[in-house]
C-alpha cells in the first residue's frame, strides 16, 4: 500500500471539503437524538468528500459519519465537521478529520481546521507535520505540570451512565494535574495533544470518524495511544487515550 499517495489523496479530499466551508453557512439543522444534530454544511462537505474518494480510490471503502458505508476492511473514515456544536455556534474550534484504517490499524490522518487555517497530516512511517512543518508531541514528565484534554460529555440514552464515568475521571484527574480542558471536538484535542499543546488527551469514546484520523497524527507524532486499558488502541477499542510517554504510568493508574 503506498501511503505517500494515499495521503496526498486525503489531503486534496480534506481541500475540497474546506471549499464547501467557505462557501456555506451552517443551514438547516437536522436533529439525529438528544442534543445532537448535523447541519447542511456536514452532509455537503461528506458528499463532497466522499465522491472524490470513491473516483480516486474505488478498491476502498468510505465510512462517513453522515450517511454511514462500509464499517469493515481498509476503508476511509470521514467526519465532516466533528464539532458541529461549536460550530453552529460560531466557535471556530472545528475539523474535517479524514483517516484511513487498513488490516485494523489508523495508517492515514488528515485533519483541516478551516475556521483556524490550520491543517495536520500523517501516515504511518512518514512523520507528522502541522501545515507542513514536522510536530511532536510534549516531553512533559511531571503529571503535576500536565494539561490534559478531556472528551464531551455524553447526551442521549444512557448518557447518565456514561457520564458518571466521565465525572469519576475528572474528579481523579483535577488534584494531579495542572489544568482540565474539554473543547467539543475530538480531532481537534488529538491534533493539539500531536502538536505538544496538550500531553495527554482522555475519551471514553472511540467513534471511527471522530478518532482515526487524529490516532494516526498522534502515533506519528510519538505519543502512545491506547485503549482505557493501556492495550495499543484500534478501532475496536472503547475508549481514545493519547498521551506522552513519560506520563502514561501515572495516567493509567488514575483510568
Amino acid at each position: 500500500m503506498d501511503l505517500a499517495k494515499l495521503l496526498t489523496i486525503a489531503e486534496t479530499a480534506v481541500e475540497r471539503g474546506r471549499a464547501v466551508t467557505e462557501r456555506m453557512v451552517p443551514g438547516e439543522l437536522t436533529f439525529k437524538g438528544d442534543r445532537d444534530m448535523a447541519s447542511e454544511v456536514d452532509f455537503a462537505v461528506e458528499r463532497e468528500v466522499r465522491a472524490f474518494l470513491e473516483s480516486e480510490t474505488p478498491d476502498i471503502g468510505v465510512l462517513g459519519e453522515e450517511e454511514g458505508g462500509a464499517t469493515d476492511g481498509t476503508r476511509w473514515v470521514l467526519d465532516p465537521v466533528d464539532g458541529t456544536v461549536n460550530f453552529i455556534h460560531g466557535v471556530p474550534l472545528w475539523a474535517i478529520s479524514l483517516g484511513l484504517i487498513h488490516e485494523g490499524r489508523a495508517v492515514v490522518g488528515v485533519i483541516d481546521h478551516p475556521a483556524l487555517g490550520t491543517t495536520y497530516s500523517a501516515a504511518e512511517g512518514l512523520g507528522a507535520t502541522r501545515d507542513g512543518q514536522p510536530i511532536h508531541g510534549s516531553d512533559r514528565t511531571e503529571l503535576s505540570e500536565a494539561l490534559v484534554a478531556v472528551g464531551d460529555y455524553a447526551v442521549g440514552p444512557g448518557a447518565d451512565e456514561l457520564n458518571a464515568e466521565r465525572f469519576a475521571l475528572t474528579e481523579r484527574l483535577f488534584p494531579k494535574v495542572q489544568r482540565i480542558r474539554m473543547i467539543g471536538t475530538a480531532a481537534t484535542a488529538l491534533t493539539w495533544t500531536a502538536n505538544g499543546f496538550f500531553d495527554a488527551m482522555i475519551m471514553f469514546s472511540n467513534n471511527p470518524w471522530d478518532t482515526m484520523a487524529g490516532v494516526a497524527i498522534c502515533r506519528e507524532a510519538g505519543l502512545l495511544v491506547l485503549d482505557h486499558d493501556g492495550t495499543d488502541h484500534s478501532p475496536d477499542s472503547q475508549a481514545t487515550f493519547a498521551v506522552t510517554p513519560a506520563l502514561k504510568d501515572a495516567l493509567l493508574a488514575l483510568l
